[in-house]
């Protein structure tokens, strides 16, 4: 499946025509509706849904939000950053053993009350201590925030947002963090912005200006490269790496490779990037989907009076 997500990604495999094989079937397979139809009986859907780690009485679950470690009535949220067949024995106690506590930063000094960080479904987050059911007030961690050295500082400057930049004509203009990054907004006009901090920098001119422009259709710009990892040795062209829409993955501008479990942004090497790609060539381009026929319309004909 894996090597099928890279085909995908790269452009050489339709995902409507993969996943119309891959639940439907084809000459004569059977996809996952028959199969999953002709066996409900014998499916038990908690154990299909749970991953034993060796060696331990934990297990990793898939729920309705995501995966959650559990061990009799502990359990916890896991990382998005965290595979669930890369988690071992050990990171999984230090993962349940944090719980559901919370990790207080301190006070904010002008309401008085605390300033915490916690884990949700969407990542790391802060938000300050209310009581009752009042709504506090919450803000995700940048990208660039590692959640172990956030400061108290840091935490209340995220929860000054959305920030109101200005007011054109009766209409507020807010620089806000929303699930897909950050943007400026008037009224039912948005535009995404490139960096995170402009939230705090940006002014009413530079937001006015960023909503002037086109909004964005189709495809988005291509990023500029994460890391430049030298020349491969087969192609001769330099190597690349990219993030992309199933994760980040190497590239010499002809073949395509993810990284795989154990590789990581921080240490891919040029070595490891060539082995990679040069796993991707000789698994062979993708066989090109098979278009399916469709029906003649049949010609309306006209009744005779």
């Amino acid at each position: 499946m894996e090597d099928d997500l890279d085909e995908i990604a790269a452009g050489d495999e339709a995902r409507t025509d993969w996943l119309q094989r891959f639940y439907f079937g084809e000459n004569g397979g059977a996809g996952l509706k028959q199969q999953v139809e002709g066996r409900l009986a014998e499916i038990d859907a908690r154990e299909v849904n749970t991953i034993e780690l060796p060696g331990s009485d934990i297990v990793v679950r898939v729920g309705k939000y995501g995966p959650y470690l559990e061990r009799g009535e502990e359990r916890q949220t896991l990382p998005p950053d965290i595979a669930p067949d890369e988690l071992t024995p050990a990171r999984a106690e230090e993962i349940l053993a944090l719980g559901n506590q919370e990790h207080e930063l301190g006070t904010d000094p002008e309401s008085g009350r605390a300033i915490a960080l916690r884990s949700g479904r969407y990542g790391p987050y802060v938000t300050e201590v209310v009581e009752g059911d009042e709504k506090p007030r919450t803000a995700s961690l940048f990208k660039s925030m590692p959640p172990e050295t956030v400061t108290l500082e840091e935490a209340l400057r995220l929860l000054t947002l959305p920030r109101t930049v200005g007011e054109v004509d009766g209409e507020q203009v807010l620089a806000a963090n929303g699930r897909y990054g950050p943007y400026v907004k008037r009224g039912k006009e948005s535009r995404s912005l490139d960096r995170e901090e402009e939230l705090f920098t940006i002014t009413l001119e530079e937001a006015l200006a960023k909503l002037a422009e086109p909004k964005a259709r189709g495809r988005r710009q291509a990023a500029p490269p994460l890391k430049e990892l030298g020349n491969d040795p087969v192609s001769g062209k330099p190597i690349v790496l990219k993030e992309g829409r199933f994760g980040p993955y190497v590239t010499d501008g002809e073949s395509n490779a993810s990284l795989r479990a154990g590789d990581s942004i921080e240490s891919i090497t040029p070595e490891r990037a060539a082995e990679l790609i040069q796993a991707r060539r000789e698994r062979g381009p993708a066989k090109p989907a098979k278009k399916r026929a469709t029906p003649a319309k049949k010609r309306a004909t006209r009744k005779k009076t």
